[in-house]
């Protein structure tokens, strides 16, 4: 896969893959920020903006925003997570230009509008009050913040309610003016284009931007801890979280088949030793959130409030044996495989394509080629599995408890549990 990159005057990265054989192009603006990157006082802003860069822009009212990518049968999106902001459009290939053009403008031209910011503060206060409500979302919060206890990377995406009521247009366009620079935005395309044209339209529109953010990214240090909250609900949701590494670490190869072993898919040991042998619980799954700094390890059931003195030795075993014992030569085989097959799949998605070149340029100046990755990939050994589960699992416990809780094991007894 070739991947064009032209950089502009003031920093802004350009890339694209051009597949001609196709109709449509997907097309994005990729900002490295988010909640990560914000003050206690700011917690939220990100995806407020997000949001009410829909609500109107130097050309376009929010209903032009929409109705002009629909009108020619795209589709536009934004969401925002702990360290990036993505704005996209998936359109025809002749409306490439039109997608930018509405990109752009709501990027570098919102007009934060008054009676908008009244609106759209009480629709995102809806949002948390959904996610509140949610015990199987919210519990990941709760998660994150035990784990990056009074950091910026601990504190939630959407912020609470009284910070958004507070943001108005002078907060909104102090962030831009601090966090949306040419350096760490990268524009990307991918699908029926020539990168040469694709490359003028952007310019034409974004060469104006800003070079250099003003922000200094927050400490991202891994603690661990305890939260426990009584809740009234069907189903417990039990998290158990340990150190991971960041998104820079060659370790995060043999991490991601160890996760996958363990908890990846439904022939992972715990899904088969859990659901299908002991039908403790219907979801369980492990995973890996690597940051730009730290990361974290986590494994997620939700079951009955009085299984989890049931279920949590049963991970704790899962947990020992992967320590001490090596992985058969199936299972390593059959999680390098899944991993192969499932980047490969993805890169047929111009959507995912684009997603996986513009977060490369952002957090490694370059793309990675997939024949790179799938190199590191083949070259992970048994014992460099066992030695990374080795390193995650001596750190120290993040235990996440949410629901109707009765009977269940402390803190220190399920650290000693999974020792």
């Amino acid at each position: 896969m070739e991947v064009n990159l032209t950089t502009l005057a003031n920093g802004l990265r350009v890339v694209s893959v051009e597949r001609p054989q196709t109709e449509t192009v997907s097309v994005g603006i990729w900002v490295h920020t988010g909640s990560a990157y914000e003050t206690p006082d700011m917690n939220g802003i990100s995806h407020f903006l997000e949001h009410m860069v829909f609500k109107g822009s130097s050309k376009r009212n929010a209903l032009q925003i929409s109705e002009d990518i629909e009108n020619v049968g795209g589709n536009t999106n934004a969401y925002t997570g702990r360290e990036f902001t993505v704005f996209y459009a998936k359109m025809l290939k002749n409306d490439l230009e039109l997608a930018i053009d509405v990109l752009a403008d709501m990027v570098m031209a919102p007009t934060f509008a008054e009676d908008e910011l009244t609106k759209e503060r009480e629709v995102v206060v809806q949002e948390i009050k959904q996610t509140n409500d949610d015990p199987s979302d919210i519990v990941f919060d709760y998660f994150q913040e035990t784990a990056f206890k009074e950091q910026a990377l601990g504190r939630t995406i959407l912020g609470p309610a009284e910070k958004v009521r507070g943001f108005n247009a002078d907060t909104l366009r102090c962030y831009m003016a601090t966090n949306y620079a040419a350096e760490n935005i990268v524009v990307a395309a991918v699908g029926n284009l020539h990168h040469a044209d694709f490359v003028k339209m952007v310019e034409a529109r974004m060469a104006g931007l800003q070079a250099k953010n003003n922000f200094t990214a927050d400490k991202q240090i891994y603690n661990g801890g305890e939260f426990i909250k009584n809740r009234d609900t069907e189903q417990a949701q039990v998290l158990l979280g340990f150190k991971s590494v960041d998104c820079y670490d060659e370790t995060r190869y043999p991490l991601m088949l160890m996760s996958a072993i363990l908890g990846g898919g439904m022939s992972s040991r715990l899904f088969q030793e859990i659901r299908e042998k002991r039908g403790l619980v219907y979801s369980v799954y492990s995973f890996s959130n690597n940051f730009s700094q730290s990361g974290i390890f986590g494994i997620y059931a939700g079951l009955e409030a009085d299984e989890i003195k049931n279920y949590l030795p049963v991970v704790a075993d899962e947990i020992k044996k992967i320590c001490n014992e090596p992985v058969s030569d199936a299972e390593l085989n059959r999680v390098k495989v899944q991993h192969k097959a499932g980047m490969l799949m993805a890169l047929e998605s111009s959507s995912s394509t684009a997603e996986a070149v513009a977060r490369r340029y952002l957090l490694h100046n370059r793309f990675i080629p997939i024949e790179e990755v799938i190199a590191k990939i083949d070259s992970v050994t048994k014992e460099q599995v066992m030695q990374v589960a080795q390193q995650i699992f001596t750190s120290p416990l993040t235990y996440t408890l949410l629901g109707n809780l009765t009977d269940y094991p402390n803190y220190e007894q399920v650290q000693r549990m999974c020792k």
